[in-house]
């Protein structure tokens, strides 16, 4: 449930810091007070959409945050476990900042997190019924909707609605083979005879710069050989052979260095450029030694370096890119098998098709058992509400090919009076009784939400006199199990409340601020008289006000 609601800087309230309790509250107050600020406040620490224009005139940003108790909901628990989120003692606290160049900031138990993640931990914790609830109830998608969260079927339809999309996937493939099957055959048959063409090539990992590396070898062989030769003969095996004479030099200087130290430095150098030059003439010899000329190999470097060219150019790419293209054959090849058959598409399709209707089916059974039970408890409800006579009806229209949200199309219908053929709600009932409608649903639906909190931002529009008090009545019953606020501007219910809280306004410094105060029994019947009876509160209203509070 709601513990507190923290408001800085906000629209027009500067400081605002509330402490929630159970039951059913009420907020009233005048006309341009505030009151919706709160649920605006609230709705954008769960996650809705903000902008510059909620920064209080004058101030840098605006600050929300809301704490909750989550003790009695393990799923939120998981949830924030799974993100990765701190649980701290089963409370939550949730934090946004909005500045005035329209940047947000979300936090989560002082953790920053994405506006998708406020949303959705917001969905564990509130449900908010709009003043304007009973417009969307006209739309076929809302009445759906409404529906399947009855019956907590809402999983369920979203299972149904992927499973078609896999269906329908599945078929848009097995067409697209019907009618391209000639195309891909041809395309398959040119794969395989051009790849069968490099295959046959038996191409090597980095094939073509080793081959042109050893046909650069081969073709210099003689050259290579006799530059070999001629440095052995220099360094070594001549007459006057560089290391000869070398050797000569240092036996002459080590002999001198007897008489002289400082030759040994110089003497050391040339020991060790003699043992430099003589493993530079045995790695020569070497070379010269495993050195060959060999014509024929020489000729099928050649061969196979013109093959590898001329199959480059036939496929316009460089001859080191062979073994690229070949790859990408390969792969385009496996695509084309993966896709399959006819016969194999068609067998997923029918398996998918299969599937989404056997979850649809089940879909179906479950709508038909919530729309009965819904249709008779708003039935009821709406007696109550001054529209006897009436009867609400759920319809399921047979969808046979199916479609995304199921087997059927779910629209709600009312009849008006005995008799009288139930037709849809959006052709026969007046603003009055739409809003009615609503808010017997909204009640039904809210009694089986798993949500702890409930807020209703004047969803009692459009209703007055005896109805009012049932409608106070329904919420007060509702807020025995769960945690209810109501903004309402109607006596009978604001009389109704466990908690009333009353929204006023006052200039300060030039800026009209919002103000919210906890009434006692003396305030709550000078503000129910003052809503009974205008500016003007006389004996006789604060008599009625304090006769309404006495029959809660």
């Amino acid at each position: 449930m709601l513990l507190s609601l923290d408001i800085r800087d906000f629209v027009i309230v500067d400081r605002l810091s509330l402490e929630f309790d159970v039951g059913f509250t009420v907020l009233t107050g005048e006309t341009g007070a505030g009151k919706s600020i709160l649920i605006d406040a609230l709705a954008l620490v769960l996650g809705e959409r903000g902008d510059a224009g909620v920064v209080r005139s004058g101030c840098d940003r605006a600050e929300l945050s809301a704490e909750f108790d989550f003790s009695h909901i393990p799923t939120l628990k998981n949830w924030l476990s799974e993100s990765d989120l701190p649980v701290e003692d089963e409370r939550i606290l949730m934090r946004r900042t909005i500045d005035t160049n329209g940047r947000s900031r979300s936090f989560i138990n002082g953790s920053s997190v994405t506006l998708q993640q406020l949303r959705e931990a917001g969905e564990y914790l509130v449900e908010i019924h709009g003043q304007h609830a009973h417009q969307s109830l006209l739309k076929t998608a809302a009445q759906r909707n409404l529906l399947d969260a009855y019956g907590g079927m809402t999983a369920l339809a979203g299972e149904v609605s992927e499973n078609f999309r896999t269906w329908q996937a599945a078929r848009e493939r097995f067409l697209a083979w019907e009618k391209d099957s000639a195309a891909a055959l041809l395309e398959m048959e040119r794969l395989e005879w051009q790849i069968g063409e490099l295959d046959g090539l038996r191409l090597g990992a980095d094939e073509w710069p080793l081959l042109q590396s050893e046909h650069n070898r081969l073709s210099h062989a003689a050259s290579l050989l006799e530059s070999a030769q001629s440095g052995v003969e220099m360094l070594s095996d001549g007459e006057n052979a560089l290391l000869t004479q070398l050797n000569s030099l240092i036996t002459r200087v080590a002999k001198a260095r007897s008489h002289d130290e400082a030759l040994q430095e110089p003497l050391a150098l040339m020991e060790s450029a003699a043992a430099q030059l003589q493993e530079a003439a045995y790695g020569l010899r070497h070379y010269s030694q495993r050195m060959d000329l060999d014509p024929e190999r020489l000729r099928e470097t050649e061969q196979r370096l013109e093959v590898l060219h001329d199959m480059a150019r036939k496929y316009r790419v460089m001859p080191e890119q062979l073994a690229e293209l070949l790859g990408e054959w390969q792969f385009r090849r496996t695509e084309l098998q993966e896709i399959g058959s006819a016969e194999a598409l068609e067998q997923q399709a029918e398996s998918a098709r299969q599937t989404f209707f056997a979850l649809a089916g089940i879909l179906s059974e479950r709508r038909r058992q919530a729309a009965s039970e819904l249709s008779l408890l708003v039935t009821e409800a709406l007696q109550e509400l001054a529209m006897a006579g009436s009867r609400f009806e759920v319809a399921l229209h047979d969808l046979p090919e199916g479609s995304a949200n199921g087997l059927e199309q779910v629209e709600f219908l009312i009849g008006a009076h005995a008799g009288l053929v139930s037709r849809p709600i959006s052709k026969v009932a007046s603003g009055g009784e739409l809003s009615r409608i609503s808010l017997a649903i909204q009640v039904i639906t809210s009694r089986v939400a798993a949500v702890p909190t409930m807020i209703f931002d004047e969803v009692d529009v459009g209703i007055g006199g005896g109805v009012a008090e049932v409608v106070g009545k329904m919420l007060r019953e509702l807020g025995a199990g769960r945690q209810v606020l109501c903004i309402t501007h109607l006596p009978q219910v604001a009389a109704l409340g466990m908690n009333h809280w009353q929204v006023s306004k006052e200039s300060r410094d030039g800026q009209v601020l919002s103000r919210i105060s906890l009434l006692d029994q003396a305030q709550r019947v000078e503000e129910i008289a003052r809503m009974l009876g205008g500016m003007e509160i006389t004996g006789t209203t604060r008599q009625h006000a304090s006769e309404m509070l006495g029959n809660r």
